[in-house]
C-alpha cells in the first residue's frame, strides 16, 4: 500500500508539470493578470504534503498557505513552500502564510482553491466553508465521515457553483477506466454480482491516554469529535512518515471500508454506472460481528459483495470476468485469460495490456468513459472550464455514501433499504442518528 501510494504521488507531481489554460474571462474576474491560481492547504500531514508537492509544480499555481494544529507539521510545510520558490522565483514568490485556524486561510479573498487532507472527521466542515466562501475544493476520500455530511457538501456544490474534486484517484490510474468501460460496453455480458476487497468497518476507540505532544492544538485536532485524550497513535509526533492510524477508529474514520472502499466500491460504481445512484438495499453478514460479507444490492439485481481478501474489485458476467487493482488487469472471456497484467512481470507493463484489451474489444465501443491521467492536473482543468471532473461532488458524495451505508449495516447488524434518489432511508429501516452524528461545538456541519 505504502509504495503504490508513494509512486503515484511521485508521477502524478511530474506529471502535474504540464500547464493548463485559464479564460480570460476568469481571470479578469479574479483580478489576476498573470492567470496564476492561489491555493491553500488543510492538514498537513504525510497525503498533503505529497499533494502540496503536486500543487507547487503545476505551472499557474502558487502555493500561499498552509494550516495545521500541530506547529511542527505547520512549519514544516511552510518551510517547504518557502524554500521552493526561493530556489525558483520565477515559480512564485516567498510568502507562504502558516495557520493553525483553518478558518483564517478560508476568510482570505485572494486564495481561489483550497486542498484539504485532515482526518476524515474534519472534510465536510472546511470543505462547505470553502465553498461558501467561494473557493474551489479538492478534499481526500472518503468525502466526508457520514451520510448526512455528503448530502450537505453536494447541496453547498449546487448552491455555490463551485469545482469540487474528490481524492478517489483510481479513476486517474491506469486500468481501471478500461476495466469500466469493458463492463459498461457488455464485453463479458450481463453483470451478476461485484467482489471488492478491503478491511473491516470502524472500531470504538480505545486508546489510552499520553503525555500531550507539544505544540499540537489536541483541541483543534479533535474537533467535531467527542473529547478523549491524546494518543500519538491518532496523531504521531512530529512530522512522520506514514498514513496514521486515527482511520481505524469510527469516531475519526470509517475503518478500511472508508478508506479502501472509497477507493474500490467506488470503481464499482463506476462500472455499474451508479456514479449518481446507489444501492437500495444493504445487508450485514449473516453472522454479527463479522467484518466481511455485508452486501450492496441494486435496483437491477446487481450485488456488490463486500470481502476482505482478493482482487480490489472484480466484476462477474454471463460471459467472463474483469479483475482491477492498482497495477493488475485481468481480462477473462469463456473461462480463458485473454489478457492479464501481473506488476511482479517485469517484461510487460500495465499500459500494454489495457491498451491490447482496448484494440481487442472496445475498438467500437459505445460507451466512452472519462479519461483522465492526472487527477490534479484534471482538477485544475476543470478549475479552468467550470466542468465537473472525473471524481466531482456528485461522485464522491454517492461512493462516500455506499461506504457508509456498508459501516452501518456492520454497526447494527440491520438490513437497510436506501432510497437513492431520496438519499434517505426506505421501508421503515435505519435510524436518523445513522446518518449523522453528535458533533462538539461549534464545528456542526450545516
Amino acid at each position: 500500500m505504502k509504495n503504490t501510494r508513494r509512486s503515484f504521488i511521485k508521477m502524478a507531481a511530474l506529471a502535474s508539470a504540464a500547464p493548463f489554460i485559464l479564460p480570460s474571462h476568469l481571470v479578469s474576474a479574479q483580478d489576476k493578470p498573470s492567470g496564476r491560481l492561489n491555493i491553500g492547504f488543510i492538514g498537513m500531514g504525510k497525503q498533503n504534503r505529497g499533494l502540496l508537492y503536486n500543487f507547487i509544480l503545476s505551472k499557474n499555481v502558487q502555493v500561499v498557505a498552509v494550516c495545521d494544529v500541530d506547529t511542527n507539521r505547520r512549519n514544516a510545510a511552510q518551510k517547504y513552500a518557502n524554500d521552493y520558490y526561493t530556489n525558483y522565483p520565477q515559480k512564485g514568490t516567498a510568502d507562504c502564510k502558516a495557520y493553525k485556524d483553518m478558518r483564517e486561510l478560508i476568510a482570505r479573498d485572494d486564495i481561489d482553491l483550497v486542498c484539504i487532507a485532515t482526518p476524515d472527521h474534519w472534510h465536510a466542515y472546511p470543505t462547505v466553508a470553502a465553498l461558501k466562501a467561494g473557493k474551489d475544493v479538492y478534499c481526500e476520500k472518503p468525502l466526508t465521515h457520514n451520510i448526512h455530511e455528503a448530502i450537505t457538501v453536494m447541496d453547498t456544490v449546487k448552491q455555490t457553483g463551485r469545482v469540487l474534486q474528490t481524492g478517489s484517484m483510481q479513476r486517474s490510474m491506469g486500468g481501471f477506466r478500461t476495466a469500466c468501460e469493458l463492463v459498461q460496453n457488455g464485453v463479458i455480458g450481463k453483470i451478476s454480482h461485484v467482489d471488492c476487497s478491503f478491511g473491516g468497518p470502524g472500531v470504538p476507540c480505545d486508546l489510552p491516554e499520553e503525555p500531550m505532544e507539544p505544540g499540537l492544538d489536541w483541541d483543534r485536532w479533535v474537533g467535531p469529535a467527542k473529547m478523549r485524550p491524546y494518543n500519538s497513535i491518532l496523531s504521531p509526533r512530529g512530522v512522520h512518515d506514514h498514513f496514521p492510524n486515527w482511520r481505524k477508529y469510527k469516531e475519526f474514520g470509517s475503518g478500511m471500508v472508508g478508506d479502501w472502499g472509497a477507493h474500490h466500491l467506488d470503481i464499482a460504481q463506476w462500472g455499474l454506472g451508479m456514479d449518481d445512484s446507489g444501492p437500495v438495499e444493504v445487508h450485514p453478514p449473516k453472522e454479527k460481528g463479522k467484518t466481511e460479507g455485508a452486501k450492496l444490492i441494486y435496483a437491477n439485481g446487481i450485488v456488490v459483495n463486500h470481502l476482505n481478501s482478493g482482487y480490489g474489485v472484480q466484476f462477474y458476467g454471463e460471459n467472463g470476468q474483469v479483475k482491477v487493482n492498482r497495477g493488475r488487469f485481468e481480462l477473462i472471456l469463456d473461462g480463458k485469460t485473454v489478457v492479464a497484467h501481473d506488476p511482479n512481470d517485469r517484461t510487460s507493463s500495465l499500459y500494454k495490456k489495457t491498451l491490447i484489451a482496448e484494440k481487442n474489444y472496445l475498438k467500437d465501443a459505445k460507451v466512452k468513459l472519462y479519461n483522465s491521467t492526472d487527477h490534479t492536473a484534471d482538477f485544475l482543468n476543470c478549475v479552468a472550464s467550470r466542468k465537473k471532473p472525473i471524481t466531482s461532488e456528485i461522485v464522491g458524495g454517492h461512493s462516500a455514501i455506499c461506504c457508509h451505508l456498508v459501516n452501518q449495516a456492520y454497526y447494527n447488524h440491520a438490513k437497510i433499504s436506501w432510497d437513492p434518489k431520496k438519499l434517505a432511508f426506505a421501508n421503515g429501516t435505519g435510524k436518523p442518528e445513522w446518518l449523522t452524528r453528535d458533533y462538539r461545538s461549534p464545528w456542526a456541519v450545516r
